[in-house]
């Protein structure tokens, strides 16, 4: 992975899921890298051999879903232990999870769920962030959510939280950007102001996926069900994502309906060829609209 510079050589992967797995290593497709769910990998047996495997060819990145930064109850030390065993042993190039909470009393709930945005939740987020760094000895980048409510105790807006969160502790934004047109819909917002107010420098790795349309109660609600290819209004954001923290490692996510491996490595073509002509057209960085 090249990571942040003036190519998208190497620049772009794919979420690799159960179905790929064994053509992936018959295949070697090329991509610039590929992303696991962390949770898939924390026992023994022949799927972290096949991931193993795997890492001799490809950079790997672990995303994690089960880590629960936002819980009140503290992080689940077993879990983290764990996540520090199979970083030794992958050697990831990045390491990611999500700005939520999923476990309450004990009990892992299957949803990552929001938290509001004070100055307390911060705090909180801050100091699991900062323990789960120093357990790892290694930077995490933290994910923005796909948001359906807001909290009213709300105090902070989320790009700025984010911003905080990483200024605080020194871990890094993943910019899921399907997920920022996914809020910005459903709650009010305009997504180039939001990718806008995130600080460019802790941008780590940008995220795309497909979203689909519901109606509830004569109102639209976009769900982000990475399901589909990217829509058009998220690549013309991608774009703007480029222009505003320059190339960094982007990811195609495709979690459900998921379709055959050629379809993941055009999309993933796709957004390379989004990174070219952007930097080809000499668009600013910087640039916020």
């Amino acid at each position: 992975m090249s990571g942040r510079g003036d190519s998208a050589e190497g620049l772009v992967g794919i979420g690799l899921r159960a179905p790929h797995v064994a053509l992936v290593i018959a295949s070697r497709p090329r991509v610039g890298w590929l992303e696991v769910h962390t949770e898939n990998y924390l026992g023994g047996g022949p799927t972290p051999r096949a991931l193993e495997a795997i890492r001799r060819d490809y950079p790997v990145s672990l995303h994690g879903v089960g880590l629960s930064l936002g819980s009140a109850e503290g992080l689940d030390r077993r879990h983290l232990e764990r996540l520090v065993g199979l970083v030794g042993r992958i050697e990831p190039v990045l390491i990611s999870e999500h700005l939520s909470w999923s476990i309450a009393g004990g009990t892992y709930l299957n949803h990552l769920l929001p938290l509001p945005y004070t100055d307390e939740s911060l705090a909180l987020l801050c100091r699991h962030v900062s323990q789960a760094q120093d357990a790892l000895g290694r930077r995490l980048l933290i994910e923005n959510p796909s948001s359906y409510l807001g909290f009213r105790h709300s105090s902070i807006p989320e790009p700025e939280f984010l911003g905080e969160l990483a200024r605080r502790t020194g871990c890094g934004i993943l910019c899921d950007v399907n997920n920022v047109f996914v809020t910005c819909a459903n709650l009010g917002g305009d997504p180039a102001a939001y990718l806008a107010a995130l600080p460019a420098a802790a941008i780590g790795e940008v995220h795309l996926a497909g979203h689909s349309s519901n109606d509830v109660d004569g109102r639209t609600v976009l769900i982000d069900d990475h399901g589909s290819p990217v829509a058009g209004s998220v690549w013309d954001l991608y774009a703007r994502a480029v222009a505003r923290f320059g190339p960094c490692p982007t990811l195609i996510e495709w979690d459900t309906d998921i379709p055959a491996l050629p379809v993941l490595v055009e999309e993933a073509r796709r957004a390379e060829r989004i990174v070219e002509r952007v930097v080809g057209a000499g668009v600013r960085h910087d640039a916020t609209a």
